[in-house]
């Protein structure tokens, strides 16, 4: 969230007695008056966002149509990630006989607050007109299922899509107190659940659905995804192969299955699948890329490039598979593909999401180019529009390490010194994304006693269960982990290499590449005291502006932001020093560009580390075998090479938000240097 509407909120909150006046005024129809006590707010606080789209929709009620607009157009500015006020802007557009930038309004709200009914009752309308009929059927539908709702389970819902996930828990425990079995209150509570990644929560939610409602095909769905997410593959895989057998034609459940065949390692299974559902629905742009994504994970590049190009080229808008092209890193678009997707982007109807996946598209199609501009423009774009929809809050996230910097004390170390699973299996590779985590795995991987598993959930869900369930004296985690007995960390330890068990093959090491683990370094120390711990680093620019570039899968909304990543990054630093104070020798840090320098030597170096014996093959890292489901999975197949050094120097006039939130000491002096040399700096 950015400062602006931060502040913007905190105002809202200081006149809502003001603001529930107005609404009095608004709901008995005199837009006169409620107009009228509404500058009266607004002369006192000309940013106060909620009053600004009020006086919008007084106003388009008053036929003062460009009023409304300069009202909600400002509104905007503050709050980019504001639904209503994109509703309102549907609404305006509407009103004024303007159907394809009133399309496009509707459904950017939808995408920010998918509880909007007006918003999709209107985009069916707007959709029927231009007939595409299946799509206004879709948004009727879910206008419908609002409006079938429970009026205070609306609330929680909106209250969740508008950023405000707190009071949506607080609404929804309230509500399933008084129906403590109603399935969409259920359904609401898990994604909350999942939201704040507790993701054990929402997978027993969810399982409860499935039994109390068996015929409920949607939160069985749901319970899948949530299992899938878990890495609880083996149940997702049964609980897919169940819900196919209820109908073992149905292309949907078919392809959930097919999806967890490809996360069982059976590839060959997964892409019969998707050629069933081919079969069933010719040309299906989703199926399609989906199986790019099997043949790519596979290694059979060519394979997935040709599946990405006929999804395109079945549905041209389908931004999913333009991006997936993007993502290989090798995948250069030609000139005609790169018109196409300009022509697609400029469309006011366009889907959000399809229209973030064809900006950073397109950042990556001009960055090949050279055009440093051009590439930068669609770069900040998607991000921009991506961090609207995430509504990630920096600040928070400092306090947030902080309280790790706070919590775990020497003294706390102490306290639990021979605590936990003495096990040594464990080696967590952390850092940040794009940082040379995965090339690390694919070397160790390589070596015959390490397996190569995943970037595993399995220490995040714990901290996060921790968080909400372990309070001691006023103080919670971390610092509440003083109270938790020895034997607690033991058995901490144990479960977390029970759920790591699935991903592991024969090998006594394996390892855990999830970046965000190096948070809970000290989680990981009192858990698995004898675990290895690795923390992947690259150069603070040439990371967070690879970061900056990357649509990832799912989390990771830090990188939707140049002030955002380097305040990330610098939070980072700050945090694995203190894990070298407190923990002296614990960690061993690699640089990626002495990796780059001195590929065998900082293999020596790293295996000496996990006392392991040194093997050529992890040299020949390229060469080996495995499925390797990141954004690095096509650059970890070929042997090393520099091309990703100094990427950040041709965009160093963009980056002023970055250099300045990581600080002097964390980047070359020349950096400034960059951002100071435009012709207005030298003028001066």
């Amino acid at each position: 969230m950015n400062t602006a509407t931060s502040q913007s909120r905190e105002a809202n909150d200081s006149f809502q007695d003001a603001l529930a006046d107005v609404r009095r005024l608004m709901q008995a129809s005199d837009f006169k008056a409620a107009e009228t006590a509404l500058q009266q707010i607004l002369d006192r606080a000309p940013d106060l966002v909620d009053a600004l789209y009020m006086r919008a929709v007084c106003q388009r009620y008053l036929s003062q149509n460009v009023q409304a607009r300069a009202s909600i157009s400002r509104a905007l500015e503050i709050a980019p990630e504001f639904a209503r006020a994109h509703q309102e802007s549907g609404h305006l557009y509407k009103a004024v006989g303007l159907p394809d930038l009133a399309l496009a309004a509707y459904q950017k709200a939808c995408f920010l607050n998918p509880m909007l009914d007006a918003s999709w009752q209107s985009l069916g309308e707007l959709l029927h007109n231009t007939g595409a009929h299946r799509g206004a059927a879709e948004a009727r539908r879910q206008a419908e299922y609002i409006r079938s709702l429970p009026t205070l389970l609306r609330a929680v819902k909106n209250n969740f899509h508008e950023g405000r996930a707190l009071k949506a828990e607080q609404l929804c425990r309230a509500f399933l107190r008084d129906h403590p079995h109603h399935p969409e209150g259920m359904r609401a509570l898990a994604e909350i659940a999942q939201k704040f990644g507790n993701l054990e929560e929402a997978e027993f939610l969810l399982e409860s659905v499935t039994v109390l409602y068996p015929d409920h095909v949607q939160a069985r769905i749901e319970h899948i995804e949530i299992l899938r997410e878990r890495q609880r593959y083996e149940l997702a895989h049964a609980q897919s192969a169940a819900l196919l057998a209820l109908d073992p034609e149905s292309p949907i459940f078919i392809s959930h299955h097919a999806i967890n065949e490809m996360h069982m390692g059976h590839f060959e299974k997964a892409l019969a699948l998707f050629e069933q559902v081919l079969s069933k629905v010719p040309n299906d742009p989703a199926t399609l890329t989906s199986r790019g994504h099997v043949l790519k994970t596979f290694g059979r590049q060519d394979e997935a490039v040709a599946s990405y190009k006929k999804a395109f080229q079945a549905k041209v808008e389908h931004g999913e598979a333009y991006y997936a092209l993007a993502n290989l890193k090798t995948y250069q678009f030609s000139d005609d593909e790169v018109r196409l997707m300009m022509d697609e982007e400029a469309k006011p109807d366009l889907m959000p999401l399809s229209r973030i996946h064809m900006c950073f598209a397109l950042g990556k199609a001009f960055e090949d180019q050279k055009d440093i501009a051009e590439a930068m423009h669609y770069y900040t774009r998607g991000n921009q529009l991506k961090r609207e929809a995430s509504r990630y809050d920096a600040d928070r996230m400092t306090d947030e390490l902080e309280a790790q910097m706070k919590g775990f004390t020497p003294a706390l170390l102490e306290h639990h010194k021979g605590a936990g699973c003495p096990t040594p299996d464990p080696i967590f590779i952390v850092g940040l994304p794009r940082a040379g985590s995965t090339l690390l795995e694919q070397i160790l991987a390589s070596h015959s006693q390490v397996d190569g598993t995943l970037e595993l959930p399995y220490i995040l869900s714990t901290a996060h269960r921790l968080r909400n369930t372990l309070k001691q004296d006023g103080l919670s985690y971390p610092a509440s982990l003083i109270s938790l007995a020895d034997e607690n960390l033991l058995e901490l330890g144990k479960r977390y290499l029970a759920d790591s068990q699935i991903h592991r093959q024969d090998a006594p090491f394996f390892t855990d590449k999830m970046p965000n683990n190096f948070r809970h370094i000290g989680l990981i120390h009192l858990m698995l005291p004898n675990a290895k711990i690795i923390d992947a680093r690259r150069d603070p620019l040439d990371c967070c502006f690879s970061g900056f570039k990357q649509l990832f899968a799912q989390g990771q909304e830090f990188s939707y932001g140049l002030r955002e990543i380097g305040q990330y990054y610098r939070d980072y630093v700050r945090l694995m020093t203190h894990w070298d104070e407190v923990l002296p020798g614990r960690v061993l840090r690699v640089q990626h560009e002495d990796v780059l320098e001195d590929l065998e030597g900082q293999v020596r170096r790293i295996l000496d580390y996990l006392e392991l014996p040194f093997e050529d093959n992890c040299i020949r890292f390229h060469e080996t075998k495995r499925a390797v489901r990141t954004a690095s999975s096509e650059q970890v197949r070929q042997p090393l090479n520099r091309a990703g050094v100094g990427r950040w120097r041709p965009f160093a006039q963009h980056l002023q938000p970055l250099i300045e939130a990581l600080g002097a000491d964390l980047v070359d002096p020349d950096a400034y240097e960059f951002i100071m040399d435009t012709p207005q700096e030298r003028a001066l």
